[in-house]
């Protein structure tokens, strides 16, 4: 089977799961269990992996961790942690849990002994805050589950069922990144099904893949990623499958602030197979408290902020001495945070990296702070290309966004624009990035050469002139698809059929006469 057939596949099944537990859990409050319950069960096949490699490399080759009692087992709980930075009993293992749910009348609370267990094997190690209140989202004795511990139980048994007949291969020899895949998938379905709210957990991953490959020209590896609103991490993810997570060296850094999608962040870390010691994902307002001073400069930032989100900007006064902020010697509105989040990552990026950025289409062209802001960033040299998107893109929004790409050392002083609001399928209800679409796009990025309705180099001087207008439409002129009408040849066409009236009049006349004529 190949890679897109077992893919193909892995869809068929969780949208049949999906299917089968619609009305279990309402909506997108769902999608916390089903995630929770393919963390639970990577995290226990990703252990038991590891401490089996262990022990038949020891010269026992028929070592099972899942048959293991759990008195043996402790034993290497402590060079398990220092490695994996978690511990699970054999007991407390996904497999042995769900094989027993059924019979289990006290399910819900063994399952949240287990999950305790989990996160409390990591307190005092390195890996500590990495799994903090990682399955706070997952509330088995929620009412969402059920109006009685029998009913919830019931839910959580049909759940585990689901998860674990996932035919997700053996840990060890997978040809797909299943555990992941299955995560993006899951996030997409549920997502475009919540509109809104689903779309702040979510960037669709043709874009997520554009942004990766933009910061990525010229580089076969670089020392970090940073995304500082980085949602349930999909921006991040994407450098581990365009260059593999073996070349980001450092590994991959953000910030979230809202709790339930700074778990989701966490969770899909592991879901991809990324070590707890390579990465470092936090929990807080990223422009008010950032966490990552001692970590920057950043080679590669990808985001996709919150769109005219509000902040303090001019009512606290600490902010415009903040060192993020300060050289544009103004502060974004309050009411439209986004080019702060832009400052911000300016701050953050390294002399030779690159941030590609999704922007909502107001900042390009407002006036008054925002104006003094781009300006700023124009004089300076800093914005290397702006890309115009296609609209309904995204999930819950339905205007064309557009995408900054910020560099300190440019080769040139002009800014790169593309309009690629005409590069796009439709699939379903939304518009997506086909492979030709992304090609095309990511080529015109790389060559940086004018094609006329695609594409424009302009001369900072002449963005400058345009009052700091960085639209697209104002310097690359759209095709015009109207018909082209001749004149000339509609004019005769009108006069032909003026004559062939005038004949058939005339005809029409005769007949007329020769009946009156015989009556």
């Amino acid at each position: 089977m190949t890679k897109e057939q077992e893919r193909a596949e892995l869809h068929r099944v969780i949208w049949r799961i999906a299917d089968d537990l619609r009305g279990s859990v309402d909506g997108w409050d769902f999608k916390a269990y089903v995630l929770g319950m393919l963390f639970y069960r990577f995290i226990s096949e990703n252990i038991t992996a590891y401490i089996n490699e262990q022990e038949r490399k020891a010269g026992n080759p028929n070592f099972d961790y899942t048959t293991l009692s759990d008195e043996d087992a402790e034993l290497g709980r402590t060079s398990t942690v220092n490695e994996k930075g978690f511990f699970i009993l054999p007991s407390e293992l996904f497999c042995n849990v769900c094989k027993n749910a059924k019979n289990n009348p006290n399910l819900n609370e063994t399952l949240s002994a287990v999950f305790k267990n989990i996160e409390n094997s990591a307190k005092g190690a390195e890996s500590e805050e990495n799994f903090k209140g990682l399955f706070d989202d997952l509330d088995v004795n929620s009412n969402k589950l059920g109006s009685s511990v029998v009913k919830r139980n019931a839910t959580l048994t049909k759940i585990m069922d689901s998860v674990a007949t996932l035919n997700l291969g053996s840990y060890a020899d997978r040809s797909i990144d299943t555990f992941g895949d299955a995560y993006e998938f899951l996030m997409t379905m549920y997502a475009s099904n919540a509109g809104k709210s689903g779309g702040e957990f979510f960037t669709p991953q043709e874009v997520s893949e554009l942004l990766a490959k933009i910061t990525l020209v010229g580089k076969d590896e670089i020392n970090k990623v940073y995304d500082p609103a980085c949602g349930s991490g999909s921006l991040l993810l994407k450098f581990a499958k365009v260059l593999g997570k073996d070349k980001v060296r450092q590994g991959f850094f953000g910030q979230e602030i809202n709790i339930t999608t700074y778990n989701l962040c966490r969770i899909n870390m592991f879901l991809h197979d990324i070590n707890y010691e390579k990465f470092n994902i936090a929990l807080g307002d990223t422009l008010l408290d950032p966490k990552h001073w001692d970590d920057e400069p950043f080679d590669a930032i990808v985001s996709n902020p919150p769109y005219s989100t509000k902040w303090e900007g001019d009512s606290n006064p600490v902010l415009i001495n903040d060192p993020r902020f300060s050289p544009a010697g103004v502060l974004a509105p309050r009411s439209k945070a986004d080019l702060a989040f832009t400052m911000h990552m300016l701050s953050w990026l390294s002399m030779q990296g690159t941030a590609a950025i999704v922007e909502f289409p107001g900042v390009l062209y407002r006036g008054g702070a925002e104006q003094k802001i781009r300006q700023y960033l124009i004089d300076n040299n800093y914005i290397d290309c702006v890309i115009q998107l296609p609209a309904n893109l995204f999930f819950g929004v339905s205007i064309a966004t557009c995408i900054l790409v910020l560099k300190k050392s440019k080769a040139d002083n002009k800014v790169f624009f593309i309009d690629a609001s005409n590069e796009f399928i439709h699939s379903g209800n939304k518009n997506k990035l086909s492979k030709a679409n992304l090609e095309r796009i990511y080529n015109a990025y790389v060559n940086r050469k004018d094609e006329e309705h695609f594409t424009k180099l302009v001369n900072n001087t002449e963005v400058a002139e345009q009052d700091y207008n960085l639209s697209v439409s104002t310097y690359v002129e759209q095709k015009d698809a109207r018909e082209v009408i001749d004149i000339k040849v509609l004019n005769q066409q009108i006069a032909d059929i003026v004559a062939k009236e005038q004949v058939l009049r005339t005809e029409i006349d005769k007949i007329v006469a020769e009946i009156e004529a015989g009556a």
